[in-house]
């Protein structure tokens, strides 16, 4: 279907035509790269910032993307978003210095003087009302007519603690693009956190390979050795095991088997800080464990894990913060281990604190990557709001370590698309189905499928991780 214009539809390049045989050139190919940029982003909700970073009536930050600034400010009526360009000759009015994403994030507040354009001093206030035309006598009476020069309203919602832009105006809402998984992750606490910090860097990978290394954990055994070694039996039992990979020795007693999930959790922690924080660990140790069931481990575990969540609930509420029942909550909304959010956002919670990925296209071949550490906070103790990433080189030593194992994958696995006689990536119907369901969502966005089933198939990549290949209904 998404191979011919009949019907209305684009033609694809290099289209997928097996859902488990990913076509390389995808991934390298500068005629599908500029479908995307035709296609895909003008038409897809786009995470824009964090709303901690415009607290205040006037805070502004500027998001861009493959070539387009936005500027996203909070007035006295909510959040707004203004296309960056000077009504008069284009100019970005704010920002604008960005080459591209990769640098540093442009903000300020602009409750005083407005917005004023460095060229010619053009100026509008935060509600994109045009305040000044200098000597405005020299214009031509129609040239100055409101429509001609308030500044191009962009389409914004607000989310999950951050600010969502989409250049569509007649593209389906947030949430029903989202689907259920967005109320899931709000019961989970997600709008209520913080960033602590926030890292990027520039991968010499197309953004779809830096996309599809978090869409399933078949990877963790060699890429993330630490965690397999240590807690074996989470993904023997998902995946199957290695004779000849080195695991720690097996637990004899109840005791060794806690301290192992112990460990585990603090070599997450260490590695990616949000998906599971200090905080948490900390009081996971500190849960007695004399009264469990030595002669059933199995439900001493599971007894261990509740207890667990009820003491990380139960502290971090009486340290003024506002987290959700863990007990409760993972009953009623669970949510995985990795939450992708198409088309390049992705959510990785495991108790009250989150990760977050963010990666945006820099070509056809680089991306630039960001990661955050999100936690909650007492009232009246929040940090400062983290306004721009610590930008590192790929293989810096100072990224946490399972990003910077994953980053020796990526940038090696572009180089592996261009070698002879790989024709496409071969996927496992069982866990790697979002991979598929993902990259067919996206031919759909090129070949011009209604957005409405666009938005039902999106619904379908919430809970998808270490999935299945999906019907998406077209």
């Amino acid at each position: 279907m998404l191979k011919s214009a009949d019907g209305g539809l684009r033609s694809v390049p290099f289209p997928i035509e097996d859902p488990e045989r990913i076509p390389a050139p995808r991934y390298y190919d500068q005629e599908f790269y500029q479908a995307e940029l035709d296609h895909l982003w003008p038409h897809v909700w786009q995470m824009a910032c964090r709303l901690e970073q415009i607290p205040e009536i006037g805070d502004w930050v500027e998001y861009s993307n493959v070539g387009t600034s936005v500027i996203i400010v909070r007035t006295a009526d909510g959040v707004k978003a203004w296309h960056n360009a000077c009504r008069h000759r284009g100019v970005p009015f704010a920002g604008g210095t960005t080459v591209d994403c990769s640098h540093a994030t442009a903000h300020g507040n602009c409750a005083k003087k407005g917005f004023i354009c460095p060229f010619h001093g053009w100026r509008w206030n935060m509600d994109g009302k045009n305040t000044l035309v200098y000597a405005e006598q020299i214009f031509s009476e129609r040239q100055l007519e409101e429509d001609d020069i308030h500044l191009i309203g962009c389409r914004v919602e607000t989310w999950g603690g951050c600010a969502w832009i989409n250049l569509d105006d007649d593209a389906p809402s947030l949430r029903e693009s989202l689907g259920p998984v967005a109320d899931r992750l709000e019961a989970n606490g997600l709008h209520k956190t913080r960033a602590e910090w926030h890292y990027g860097t520039v991968l010499p990978a197309n953004w779809k390979i830096a996309m599809e290394a978090f869409m399933e954990g078949y990877h963790v055994l060699q890429t993330h050795p630490q965690l397999h070694y240590r807690t074996p039996e989470l993904y023997s039992q998902r995946y199957g095991g290695i004779d000849d990979v080195k695991t720690a020795p097996a637990p004899t007693n109840l005791a060794e088997m806690i301290e192992a999930q112990l460990d585990g959790m603090q070599l997450l922690s260490e590695g990616m800080a949000g998906m599971i924080h200090q905080k948490e660990v900390d009081i996971a140790r500190s849960v007695p464990i004399d009264g469990l069931p030595q002669d059933d481990p199995a439900a001493a575990m599971q007894m261990w894990f509740g207890m667990v969540m009820g003491a990380i609930t139960k502290t971090l509420q009486e340290r003024g913060e506002d987290v959700p029942d863990l007990i409760q909550v993972k009953q009623s909304d669970p949510v995985n281990a990795v939450e992708f959010l198409f088309p390049h956002y992705f959510l990785l919670p495991t108790f009250t604190s989150f990760s977050a990925y963010r990666i945006r296209p820099l070509g056809p071949e680089h991306c630039f990557f960001e990661i955050w550490s999100l936690t909650q906070f007492p009232k009246g103790e929040e940090p400062d709001p983290v306004m721009e990433p610590t930008v590192l080189p790929f293989d810096s030593a100072d990224f946490p370590p399972i990003p910077r194992q994953d980053y020796s994958n990526i940038p090696i696995q572009q180089q592996g698309l261009h070698a002879k006689g790989f024709e496409f990536m071969r996927l496992s119907k069982d866990r790697e189905g979002m991979i598929s369901n993902y990259q067919r969502l996206i031919d759909g966005y090129l070949a011009g499928v209604p957005q409405d089933k666009l938005a039902k198939a999106n619904n379908e990549l919430g809970d998808n991780f270490d999935g299945v290949i999906k019907d998406l209904g077209f």
